[in-house]
C-alpha cells in the first residue's frame, strides 16, 4: 500500500508560480509510476504530468507543456509539480497518483494509488 498526501496548494494570481509536493508513505516511491490529475469545476478529472519510474519518462497534457514541470525525490520518497505562467484555467483540484506502470501513463484507471487532493485556483 502507498498512501499519497498532496499539498502546496493555494490562490495566485495569473502569471504567478506553485510548486505541489506529493508525500508518499508505505512503499518507496522508486519502483512507481508518479502523475498528476486535476479536476476542475463541473469537469471530470483529467491527466496534467507523469514521470516514469526507472528511466524517468516524462509526459503532458499540450496545454500544460513549457509551463510544468513534474520531477521526483526519490531519497525523500516525494513528488513535484512546478507551476509556472499560471491562467485561470489551471484551477482545479490536483491529485497525485502512483501505479506500477512502468510508463508514463496518461490512464487515471492504471493508477492504483491516489490522494486526497489540493486545491490551486488562479485568478485573473
Amino acid at each position: 500500500q502507498v498512501q499519497l498526501v498532496e499539498s502546496g496548494g493555494g490562490l495566485v494570481q495569473a502569471g504567478g508560480s506553485l510548486r505541489l509536493s506529493c508525500a508518499a508513505s508505505g512503499r518507496t516511491i522508486s519502483s512507481y509510476t508518479m502523475g498528476w490529475f486535476r479536476q476542475a469545476p463541473g469537469k471530470e478529472r483529467a491527466f496534467v504530468a507523469a514521470n516514469s519510474w526507472g528511466i524517468g519518462t516524462t509526459s503532458y497534457i499540450d496545454s500544460v507543456k513549457g509551463r510544468f514541470t513534474i520531477s521526483r525525490d526519490n531519497a525523500k520518497n516525494t513528488v513535484y509539480l512546478q507551476m509556472n505562467s499560471l491562467k485561470p484555467e489551471d484551477t482545479a483540484v490536483y491529485y497525485c497518483a502512483a501505479t506500477t506502470d512502468f510508463r508514463a501513463s496518461r490512464l487515471q484507471y492504471e493508477y492504483n494509488y491516489w490522494g486526497q487532493g489540493t486545491q490551486v485556483t488562479v485568478s485573473s
